[in-house]
């Protein structure tokens, strides 16, 4: 009882501390996280705390290619990994995360480090997890181009760079995950400094008169899941949800895939007043492949035929206990 008291009162304070950090007035900002359809592949880019949730080593990667058919649509490409191991008996998770997305002129890039803190709790796994990364912003000003009788933009217009611009910052993450064998969730607050880049003309040196800048608002994720096993069949049904809010815009992502003999999947997805999702996918022995096309149901479906999104992974089993060390076997990746 006593240790089971201590645990919660760990898990009210991180709880305490994400409420807090995303109360604060939240600046305009030019750029957002890019969220996967199959954002429930891509545990630890959501959630420092799920790095080393499993027994696994898992190593992913993933692509994301937004309304084909409309020119500098964003496009997007992720890689992760996290393992656990054990430092004095204690059980940790460690992970790293690339981000790297472009949105017509702009370009952006997250590098993060990740470490979390397993502790067991009412028969399940709760997670305390902190990132640590490097975020950079590129802006081509030299690709900027307006016609000389255009009645909107003024072409000397000094708001407008003309000229390639570059900038960096320090981010930072904090999250909590609890998880058992037939469902988890997870809260974590992204970007907790607000990163604010003052983009200068690349190559230089000198900081003055800086005009341009661009920022990262803090961002809440609140994701759960789960694995139901229907009687007397080879399928498992897993609900899926995802909901991101800097507190100015919302989005939300829920999806339903139905496992068949641990092998092949498929599913549903819908984007909050945006997107309905298709979703496939296979597992084999120690790897993992998926792809989903998104369907806009906004007016840019006019002019585009959709997103496309393709998913890839490996894993390996990791020994805790010590013993047998080099003795591996294939494992269930999801």
């Amino acid at each position: 009882m006593k240790k089971t008291g201590k645990i919660s009162h760990i898990l009210t304070h991180v709880a305490g501390a994400l409420i807090l950090w995303l109360s604060v007035s939240i600046p305009a900002a030019a750029q957002n996280d890019p969220v996967f359809t199959q954002h429930w592949a891509l545990p630890t880019l959501y959630n420092p705390a799920a790095a080393g949730d499993t027994e696994w080593l898992r190593i992913r990667g993933g692509a994301r290619m937004q309304w084909i058919g409309i020119t500098n649509a964003p496009k997007a490409f992720t890689a992760t990994a996290d393992m656990p191991f054990k430092i004095a008996e204690k059980r940790v998770g460690a992970g790293v995360t690339l981000m790297q997305e472009s949105l017509g002129l702009f370009s952006n890039l997250i590098v993060s480090a990740q470490g979390s803190y397993k502790l067991k709790f009412l028969k399940g796994q709760l997670g305390i997890g902190l990132q640590a990364g490097y975020y950079n912003s590129r802006f081509r000003g030299s690709d900027v181009y307006i016609p000389d009788d255009n009645d909107y933009h003024d072409p000397d217009d000094p708001s407008i760079p003309k000229e390639d611009l570059a900038g960096n910052a320090f981010d930072l993450g904090l999250g909590i995950s609890y998880s058992r064998r037939q469902f988890y969730l997870g809260l974590a607050a992204m970007h907790l400094t607000a990163p604010e880049i003052s983009l200068e003309k690349e190559g230089s040196e000198t900081t003055d008169a800086v005009q341009y800048v661009t920022t990262l608002p803090r961002t809440l994720y609140f994701g759960a899941g789960g694995n139901i096993e229907l009687k007397n069949t080879l399928f498992i049904l897993q609900p899926d949800l995802l909901i991101a809010s800097d507190f100015d815009n919302i989005s939300a992502n829920i999806s339903m895939r139905a496992t068949y003999n641990r092998f092949l999947s498929f599913g549903l997805g819908y984007r909050w007043k945006d997107a309905v999702s298709l979703m496939v996918g296979a597992e084999y022995k120690n790897f993992f492949l998926g792809y989903a096309y998104d369907y806009p149901l906004s007016a840019i479906a006019k002019a585009s035929s959709g997103s496309h999104e393709i998913v890839a992974g490996y894993s390996l089993k990791i020994n805790l206990s010590g013993k047998n060390r080099n003795r591996h076997r294939s494992i269930r990746i999801m």
